[in-house]
């Protein structure tokens, strides 16, 4: 199993007008210590005007900062936003084949739609079109990485005519893609393109085996129609995490801000009443929590293995992999047993401190992750020999990339 590092940037309120500075510093600072101790690959979002729960608006900057500090760790976007209104598809095209150059074929190119009202009516798009938006944006994106003109492009949302979209990316035919998914059906939507699920839904290791099960099934099946031109089998989950040799300082120093990034998440998706500039989401959670399933109570209860929800008289609580290096252990156990291919850890959430952060990850890195790391190429090549034949043929049910007309002619602007 592979793990990575998973970037929202939050910055709860009050602070000052140096700490978005020092923000992003302390995280590209936590960036190149994970690329020193093997872990596999980091992930920044993309979001606009969620003050507090992201302050990650230009993922793509991070990312070529830390493509330069780095020299082995996966780059991952996730996610780029494909509506129109918030990229136009050329554009997302060229950033992610620089940044695939410029960090030497490291990008993961993760991919989605929006769902918060901030973003979606900050930018004037349509709820109702966005999932066929990101489905058109997602078939031309790959083509223009593979069209050499790309031969444009006549949709409902992207019109565009022929052009060649410069530079191609290192990676051919193009980095890995993936895609957002909250819900089971947006796993199962992934599997259908071949794509890999980034799966941002707090679930326990049973939960997920039935969600992994449905993705490779259906990933297998005939209804699999490439969204690319690669094949991306992978699922991956997102954990809160602080990992330390003692349970209560472990709770101490993580639980607060794992529990801040699922209440201010659910802030902005769920229940929130937002007045920007105004809106304190930080002392709201401290009001709240509990009310919404981030009681800290139940969640920092002690011994024993711990669970992504902890529960009690059957309510739950948000715990993510808080805990000890044997009790993490024990979690992640769980997810390899049910197939899931890659744990993603938040730790830069609420006010979780850098230097705790740091420690937590040279913790987990040297006493935890050896053994899920051990044998994991073998266990990747057998993986990817037992899907061949599907990822053929999902391939081949893929509308083939197109050349462009001999005779489009670009006229010069310019009267001589």
């Amino acid at each position: 199993m592979k793990f990575g590092i998973f970037y929202e940037h939050q910055l709860p309120r009050p602070w000052g007008s140096e700490a978005e500075h020092r923000l992003l510093k302390d995280a590209l600072e936590q960036v190149e210590l994970a690329d020193r101790i093997g872990i596999d690959s980091v992930w920044e979002v993309e979001h606009h005007f969620l003050e507090e729960y992201s302050h990650s608006s230009a993922p793509e900057v991070f990312l070529a900062a830390a493509s330069q500090r780095t020299s082995r760790i996966r780059l991952g976007h996730g996610i780029v936003q494909l509506p129109q209104q918030f990229n136009h598809t050329a554009r997302v095209a060229e950033r992610i084949a620089t940044l695939d150059l410029i960090s030497d074929g490291r990008v993961e190119f993760g991919t989605g739609e929006a769902s918060s009202e901030a973003e979606l009516g900050g930018f004037m798009i349509d709820r109702e079109t966005k999932r066929d938006q990101w489905t058109e944006a997602l078939d031309a994106v790959t083509r223009m990485f593979v069209e050499e003109p790309f031969a444009g492009y006549d949709g409902r949302y992207l019109k565009m005519p022929p052009r060649n979209v410069v530079p191609k990316p290192l990676q051919r035919p193009h980095p890995p893609l993936w895609v957002a998914c909250s819900r089971r059906e947006t796993i199962h939507l992934a599997a259908t393109k071949g794509i890999g699920a980034l799966s941002f839904s707090f679930i326990e290791p049973s939960e997920a085996k039935s969600w992994v099960d449905d993705y490779y099934a259906t990933l297998q099946a005939e209804q699999c129609v490439a969204g690319g031109f690669a094949v991306n089998p992978n699922v991956a989950i997102v954990l809160p995490s602080m990992c330390h040799q003692d349970e209560e300082t472990a709770i101490e120093r993580g639980l607060d801000g794992g529990q801040f990034f699922g209440y201010s998440l659910a802030h902005y998706y769920v229940f929130g009443q937002h007045v920007p500039g105004v809106t304190n989401v930080w002392d709201e959670f401290q009001e709240k929590r509990s009310s919404f399933g981030f009681d800290r109570d139940i969640a920092a209860k002690t011994g024993g293995n711990i669970a992504a929800k902890m529960l009690e008289q059957g309510i739950g609580s948000l715990r993510g992999a808080v805990g000890t290096p044997e009790q993490i252990r024990s979690l992640l156990l769980g997810y390899q047993e049910a197939g899931v291919d890659q744990v993603i850890f938040v730790s830069q959430a609420g006010r979780n401190r850098h230097e705790d952060i740091c420690e937590s990850l040279e913790l987990f890195a040297r006493e935890v992750m050896p053994e899920f790391h051990d044998g994991e190429e073998a266990r990747e090549k057998s993986k990817l020999e037992r899907l061949a034949p599907a990822v053929e043929a999902a391939l081949a049910r893929r509308e083939p990339a197109r050349p462009a007309r001999r005779d489009y002619v670009i006229a010069a602007a310019m009267e001589v």
